[in-house]
Order: structure tokens, then C-alpha cells, then sequence
């Protein structure tokens, strides 16, 4: 019965549909299929599919695929929550962005989603204290898909960026879990002291694009910030900003901003 057991392979059902998708965009355009099968079809799982495209994007001529590829699928095999963070931030793109109607596409053609995934090897290189291969990552990163994210900040899973442009975050910046923001959105610091100095975002938080959260201030959970916004002082939960400098315009509007990803709200609320 033991060996019956061993014999039976893991049950997938998000790799289960990627593969899927994966096979119908190669029958559907045959001229895909290069890509497709290097990137997915090659592959037994998602972070093994990861580890390829991670390294396939980073690559350059002071490293190479083939040790990123290495030190990606190092990371995976010792680090369930690096599992566990990417399928929760798939999950997150394909339930929120409706230019998304398949998770195949993310992993395939989404920065923001490939971004977030190396910069969580990167966090994890950090915590081992390899900080110039994280810093490596964090500089191929910025360089590749135009978002620079410090190997050091924290970040919760679950997370959306749409779009995924000019995206920064700093060191000491902590991000909770299921977070959206839009492109051009900086967590930033203020002065030159080296001391916690930028944002921390609560669980839930909707940031609109070109939003710019600076400073060690707190953004309360399921809070909004309005697109464009400049926000230098304390949010208080469940509410929306707007404004330079942003001010409290009304309530969050619903119990998941993030999640709904309504963004419009009434002047005078």
C-alpha cells in the first residue's frame, strides 16, 4: 500500500490549469510553442516553471541563466512561503485584473508578476545574508522590468501590481498581504538617516497610480489611496486620501478595496 501511495503524483490544480491553458495557446498559435514549452510545458510545477523564466528575463552577460536558474530552484526547494507567496500573488492578478482571463498569462507576460517573483528570491537571498547576489537580482530587476524593489523590504503575498511600471519601494518600507497597487507608486523614505524611514502598508491596501507614500508613517488596512496622491501622514483604516498633500476624502468604500479595485469616490463623503 506504501509504495502504491508513493507512487501516486501530488494533486495540482493551479499547475493542473496553466499546463492546459498552455496547450491551447500552442494549438491555437503554433508559432507560440517555442515559448510555451520552454517556459511551462518543460516543466513538472510552477516554481520549476518560475525558476526558468526568472532566470530566462535576468540573465546577462555577468550572469548567467543557467546559475540563476540554480540559485531560484535552490531557493524554491527551501522555502515553502516562496511557493505558497507566488501562487497567492498568480491568484491575486488573475481574480483582479480583468485584462487577465487566464493564469497562464501572468507567468507568461505580466512584469508586475515576474518582478514580484524575483524580488522574493531576492528577499530571500537577503535574509540568508547573500546581499550582493540580492542586490544583483534588485539591479536586474530594475533594469529588466522597470520596477526597484530593495531585497530588504518586506512583503506580504497575495500581492497585485497592475501594470507594473516605475514601481519603488525602499528598504524599510513592510507591505501586508493583499495589496494592489498601480504603476509609477513609490514607498519612499525621507532624509538620509539610516533608520526604519518609509511606509508601512496594513493588510488590503488599494494605492492608485502615481501615488506616493513617504516617510515611516502607517497606512491603515483596507485603506485607499487615490491616484496621484502624496500622502506624508498616518491613514487610518478603512478609509480613502486624496490630495497633495492627501487628505481624508471619505470611507474605503467597500470592505476589500483591493480587492474590488475601485478606485471612484464622491467629494464631500
Amino acid at each position: 500500500m506504501a509504495e502504491t501511495r508513493a507512487n501516486i503524483s501530488p494533486v495540482d490544480p493551479v499547475w493542473d490549469q496553466i499546463t492546459k491553458e498552455a496547450e491551447e495557446a500552442v494549438r491555437d498559435e503554433p508559432l507560440m510553442g517555442g515559448l510555451v514549452h520552454a517556459c511551462i510545458l518543460h516543466h513538472r510545477s510552477l516554481e520549476k516553471a518560475l525558476s526558468y523564466r526568472i532566470a530566462a528575463k535576468l540573465a546577462s552577460n555577468e550572469m548567467s541563466m543557467v546559475i540563476l536558474r540554480e540559485i531560484a530552484d535552490d531557493a524554491y526547494a527551501r522555502s515553502s512561503e516562496l511557493v505558497e507567496a507566488a501562487r497567492a500573488d498568480l491568484v491575486a492578478v488573475y481574480e483582479r485584473d480583468p485584462a487577465c482571463h487566464r493564469l497562464l498569462q501572468p507567468v507568461l507576460y505580466f512584469k508586475g508578476y515576474q518582478a514580484m517573483q524575483g524580488y522574493r528570491i531576492a528577499h530571500w537571498l537577503w535574509n540568508q545574508g547573500q546581499h550582493d547576489l540580492s542586490y544583483f537580482f534588485q539591479m536586474r530587476i530594475s533594469e529588466i522590468f522597470g520596477i526597484d524593489i530593495h531585497p530588504a523590504a518586506r512583503i506580504g503575498k497575495g500581492i497585485m501590481i497592475d501594470h507594473a511600471h516605475s514601481i519603488v519601494i525602499g528598504e524599510t518600507a513592510v507591505v501586508g498581504d493583499n495589496v494592489s497597487m498601480l504603476h509609477s507608486v513609490t514607498l519612499g523614505g525621507t532624509g538620509k538617516e539610516e533608520e526604519d524611514r518609509h511606509p508601512k502598508i496594513e493588510d488590503g491596501v488599494l494605492i492608485g497610480a502615481g501615488a506616493k507614500v513617504l516617510g515611516n508613517i502607517r497606512v491603515g488596512r483596507c485603506s485607499r489611496i487615490a491616484a496621484g496622491s502624496v500622502v506624508l501622514s498616518e491613514v487610518p483604516p478603512c478609509k480613502t486620501v486624496a490630495g497633495i498633500p492627501a487628505k481624508i476624502v471619505g470611507e474605503a468604500g467597500c470592505d476589500q478595496p483591493a480587492v474590488s479595485m475601485n478606485q471612484m469616490f464622491r467629494s464631500g463623503l
